[in-house]
């Protein structure tokens, strides 16, 4: 059941996305035009600390964007300015495409609370998590 959930996640994506879909290996990046790009590169070296962690290992894509939306939603409230989300790789994704992945991607993109995100250095999971810089109260 699992397999075809992530299957049919995988079909829903390549319709739904006019983008070329990430791949395993591919970095996650993106920034504000409010953030300056050395925060950005700030945050690819690993110089912010993450505060929490999300490891959505094994999770299907339906309880996956659940989880990170309550993930995320928590994180805000409680003021958190970085936090670390594991994907995966998506090695062993239905067809080749990393659906966590893609999905982590489209949901932050989508975020009014995501500055900015970037995928771990590879000391901290590499392009099998992506840190990201959230919103505080400064920043709204």
């Amino acid at each position: 059941m699992a397999e075809r959930d992530e299957r049919e996640a995988a079909s829903e994506f390549r319709l739904a996305l006019d983008e070329q879909l990430l791949a395993a290996g591919d970095t996650l990046s993106y920034r504000r035009d409010e953030i300056p790009p050395r925060t950005l590169k700030r945050l690819a070296r690993g110089e912010f600390a993450a505060v929490d962690e999300l490891d959505l290992h094994g999770v299907d894509s339906r309880s996956a964007e659940r989880w990170l939306r309550e993930f995320l939603r928590h994180a805000v409230q409680e003021g958190f300015g970085c936090v670390r989300i594991i994907h995966g790789k998506g090695r062993y994704s239905a067809e080749g495409v990393p659906v966590l992945k893609n999905l982590v991607d489209r949901m932050l993109r989508q975020r009014a609370d995501v500055l900015a995100f970037h995928s771990a250095p590879p000391t901290q999971s590499g392009t099998g998590a992506v840190l990201v810089l959230l919103a505080t109260r400064r920043h709204r």
